[in-house]
C-alpha cells in the first residue's frame, strides 16, 4: 500500500505534490519521493527533478532549497512508500525515471501484482537488467520494450500485460497519465486547482490530498481506465481516456480501504469513508450489542484514529438497546507511525507501548466496550487489552468493524502469511478473546459489511482476506519472498 501523487500545469507542481504526500502520510511512512520535469532553456532539452529519501515526507523534504534548486517545471509526481513487495532500499524509493526512445519518463505505483515471478523471469531471459526488487519497476520495462509507435500504445500494452493491482501516475515530457487495473482495487480520484495560468491538474490516492491544497474533486479514474492530461486538457477542460481492456468487468474495490486505511475524511471510489465506517458500527452494534443497566452503563470507547467514526456508529445503536456512554477512554500519540504498518513483529510491539495511553478515570470500574476496525496478527490488540486492563475496568468486550482476517492479501496489504494472522490459530471469537484477554470478542459478520459498503451496478468488492475468494489469479511473485532475490 502507498500513495501516489500527480500535478500537471502548475508552477508550484513540486510543492503541490509534497503537501498532498503530507495528507498521504497515512499510506506509507517508509520512504518518499519527488520527481518533475522541467525545460532546461540552457542545452534546450527536458530534464528530470529528482528528491526522494527513507523516512516521512517532513524530513525527507526538510531542505527547502530542494523546491526552487531541484524540483523544478510545472509538471510533478510523487510517492509515499509502504513495502509490500521489494526490500526497503533506497534502490526501490519512487517515483521510478528512465529515459527511452521516446524521451522521459516517470512512474509511481501503488498496488501489487500478481504475475511478477513470470514476467521477471521471461524478461531476465530476453536480457533485462533489474536495479531494483519491487514489482513496480515491470511497468518501466514493459513500457520501454514495447515495439508499439505511440506513448499511449505502449502503456496501454504494459498495463494490459501486468495483473493484480495497480494504482499508477506516470510523467511524460508532454503529459500526466493515470491508470487504474481492470477491477479498480486501488482508490485514485482527479482534482483541480484554478490559478493565473489556468486549471492546473491533480490525481492523487485519495481525496484529503485534494483538499489540502484547495483542489476541486471531479472525479475518480475509472476501473480499467487510462486517464490522458496534457496541454489538450488545459485548454478545453475535457480529458482523453482509453480502456485498458476492451470488456468491461465488474470493480473489486479493496474494502479493506473503508475498513482500515483510507483517512476517515477522505471520498474513496466515490463514496465518503467517514459514512461507510459509521455504518459499519451500526451494523456490528445490531450483531453483537453489550448489554448494559441504567445502574451499571456500558462505556463505549474507540482505538484511536481508524476507529473513531464507526465508535459512533456503534454506541448510538448500542444506546437505543441498552444504556450507554460514549467517551474517550485512549490517548493517541500522533508522533508514533502506524503499528500496522511497521515493518517487523518487534517494532511493532515496541510502538503499541508508546502510541496509547488510558484515561483512567473514564475506564475505571465500568464495563468497558472497545471497538476497533480489525484484528490482523493480534499483537496490538493484546497490548491494548492489556493496557485497558491496567486501569481496572470491571469488563473488557472486544468489538471488532470487519470479519476475521483469515487469508493474505496478493494485492497490497501488508499481512502476506496466513500463519501470522491470529483468526487462523484459534477457532473460536471465545478462545480469541482469552488469547487477548478480554472478556468477549466480536466480529462483524461479512454479511453486515457488505451491508456496510456502497451498492451500485457495476461495483464490486475484493474480501479475498475475509473469505479467500481472489479476483485475480495469483503466482507467487505476490509474496516478499518472491523480490527478494
Amino acid at each position: 500500500m502507498c500513495g501516489i501523487v500527480g500535478v500537471f500545469n502548475h508552477p508550484q507542481a513540486a510543492a503541490l505534490s509534497y503537501y498532498a504526500l503530507h495528507a498521504l502520510q497515512h499510506r506509507g511512512q517508509e520512504a518518499s519521493g519527488i520527481v518533475t520535469m522541467y525545460r532546461d532553456e540552457l542545452k534546450n532539452k527536458n530534464r528530470f527533478g529528482v528528491h526522494k529519501g527513507e523516512g516521512l515526507v517532513l524530513d525527507v523534504f526538510s531542505a527547502h532549497d530542494v523546491f526552487t534548486k531541484t524540483l523544478l517545471g510545472s509538471s510533478a509526481i510523487g510517492h509515499n512508500r509502504y513495502s509490500t513487495t521489494g526490500s526497503n532500499s533506497l534502490a526501490n524509493i519512487q517515483p521510478f525515471h528512465f529515459n527511452y526512445r521516446d524521451g522521459n519518463f516517470a512512474l509511481a505505483h501503488n498496488g501489487n501484482l500478481t504475475n511478477t515471478r513470470s514476467l521477471r523471469a521471461k524478461m531476465k531471459e530476453d536480457g533485462a537488467i533489474f536495479q531494483t526488487t519491487t514489482d513496480s519497476e515491470l511497468f518501466l520495462h514493459l513500457i520501454a520494450r514495447s515495439r508499439k509507435q505511440t506513448q499511449i500504445e505502449q502503456i496501454r500494452e504494459a498495463v494490459q500485460t501486468a495483473q493484480g493491482a495497480y494504482s499508477l501516475v506516470m510523467l511524460s515530457e508532454n503529459a500526466l497519465y493515470a491508470s487504474r487495473d481492470p477491477h479498480g482495487f486501488r482508490p485514485l480520484c482527479i482534482g483541480r486547482i484554478k490559478h493565473e495560468g489556468g486549471y492546473a491538474y491533480v490525481v492523487a490516492s485519495e481525496s484529503c490530498a485534494l483538499d489540502i491544497i484547495s483542489a476541486e474533486y471531479l472525479r475518480d479514474v475509472e476501473h480499467n481506465e487510462i486517464l490522458v492530461i496534457d496541454q489538450k486538457t488545459v485548454e478545453t477542460g475535457e480529458f482523453t481516456s482509453y480502456y485498458i481492456n476492451e470488456s468491461m468487468e465488474e470493480s473489486r474495490h479493496c474494502i479493506f480501504e473503508y475498513v482500515y486505511f483510507s483517512r476517515p475524511d477522505s471520498k474513496i471510489f466515490g463514496h465518503n469513508v467517514d459514512k461507510v465506517r459509521r455504518r459499519m458500527g451500526k451494523n456490528l452494534a445490531e450483531e453483537s450489542p453489550v448489554e448494559g443497566t441504567e445502574d451499571d452503563k456500558v462505556v463505549v470507547i474507540a482505538v484511536p484514529d481508524s476507529g473513531n467514526t464507526a465508535t459512533l456508529g456503534y454506541a448510538r445503536v448500542n444506546e437505543k438497546l441498552f444504556p450507554t456512554r460514549y467517551e474517550i477512554g485512549l490517548i493517541r500519540s500522533h508522533y508514533v507511525g502506524r503499528t500496522f504498518i511497521a515493518p517487523g513483529q518487534d517494532m511493532r510491539e515496541f510502538k503499541v507501548k508508546t502510541k496509547f495511553n488510558v484515561v483512567r478515570g473514564v475506564l475505571e470500574g465500568n464495563k468497558v466496550v472497545v471497538v476497533d476496525d480489525s484484528i490482523v496478527r493480534g499483537t496490538t490488540s493484546k497490548s491494548l487489552v492489556k493496557l485497558i486492563r491496567e486501569a481496572k475496568p470491571r469488563e473488557v468486550h472486544v468489538r471488532i468493524t470487519s470479519p476475521p482476517v483469515k487469508h493474505p492479501c496478493m494485492y497490497g496489504m501488508d499481512f502476506p502469511s496466513g500463519a501470522e494472522l491470529i483468526a487462523n490459530h484459534f477457532e473460536t471469537e471465545e478462545a480469541i478473546a482469552q488469547e487477548l484477554g478480554a472478556d468477549s470478542v466480536r466480529y462483524l459478520s461479512v454479511e453486515g459489511l457488505m451491508d456496510s459498503v456502497p451498492d451500485a451496478p457495476g461495483t464490486g468488492y475484493c474480501t479475498a482476506c475475509f473469505t479467500g475468494v481472489y479476483p485475480v489469479e495469483v503466482d507467487l511473485a505476490s509474496s516478499k519472498l518472491a523480490m527478494e532475490e
